[in-house]
């Protein structure tokens, strides 16, 4: 049972930034998003939200005004990111991705680190409740290596070499194991390019304009560099949410892909 993907990477450059909402506070969460529907692709909601607020939260923020009904008016809604990083044993990863599917995410993701049966099982899921629920069927992507992680932190886990070559082997086996793409570090682009050809799926963190604190960051670069690198979506978070206009920090960023 194969359910078709409608997410082919978008042509325009606004459509190419998806915003990460790094906060818990379901309010402040919920004003950003709707304020940036239309300014860019998407919102990226993570661990720390969804454990707070759970299924309901997700709904709130994605709403484009807080008087919809939860399934609304899906071209007035804000596009997701589920960014939970699914990581266990297949069954149970499989049984977190169905319980996800009811709020329609963009794109959501596991841990490369979970192996060929453990991925292979959260595709399959999502293409069997998409069919079911007759959605279209996410993004499944994995994450390769946190980019807040360098080859100190990797040798300390015991991986030994430049972390571009773990991002490269992981990148290869998400392919083998029938998922879109990755999650990595805007330098490993080339490489994964290189690897697994131009229609695999790369969603680039770690992004900062320039001038911008690189905060936790440590492989990073400016959204021009990694979207002319072949990133087909870039994550960036506090220049936009924390500009005391996020809307026009968004467009900012936009033009200077352009």
């Amino acid at each position: 049972m194969t359910a078709q993907t409608a997410h082919p990477t978008p042509s325009r450059a606004s459509d190419r930034i998806l915003v990460a909402l790094d906060t818990p506070d379901i309010a402040r969460a919920a004003t950003l998003s709707r304020d940036l529907v239309g300014a860019v692709g998407g919102v990226k909601l993570g661990m720390e939200f969804f454990n707070r607020n759970g299924h309901d939260g997700v709904r709130q923020v994605v709403r484009a005004s807080p008087d919809e009904t939860p399934r609304g008016d899906a071209t007035k809604q804000q596009r997701l990111f589920l960014d939970l990083k699914f990581h266990d044993i297949p069954n149970t990863v499989a049984g977190a991705v169905r319980s996800v599917m009811p709020l329609a995410p963009m794109i959501l993701n596991v841990h490369a680190a979970g192996g060929h049966a453990m991925m292979k099982a959260a595709v399959d899921a999502a293409n069997f409740e998409a069919e079911a629920m007759g959605i279209v069927r996410p993004l499944v992507i994995a994450v390769t290596v946190l980019t807040s992680l360098d080859e100190v932190d990797l040798n300390a886990v015991g991986q030994r070499g430049p972390a571009s070559e773990q991002v490269v082997r992981l990148a290869r086996l998400t392919q083998d194991s029938g998922l879109d793409g990755v999650v990595c570090s805007a330098r490993e682009i080339t490489a994964i390019r290189q690897e697994c050809g131009p229609d695999f799926k790369l969603i680039v963190p770690g992004i900062r304009p320039a001038g911008a604190e690189i905060g936790d960051q440590k492989r990073v670069m400016t959204p021009d560099q990694a979207i002319h690198a072949g990133a087909d979506y870039i994550v960036i978070g506090r220049p936009i949410t924390g500009a005391d206009d996020p809307v026009a920090a968004a467009q900012a960023i936009a033009d200077s892909i352009n």
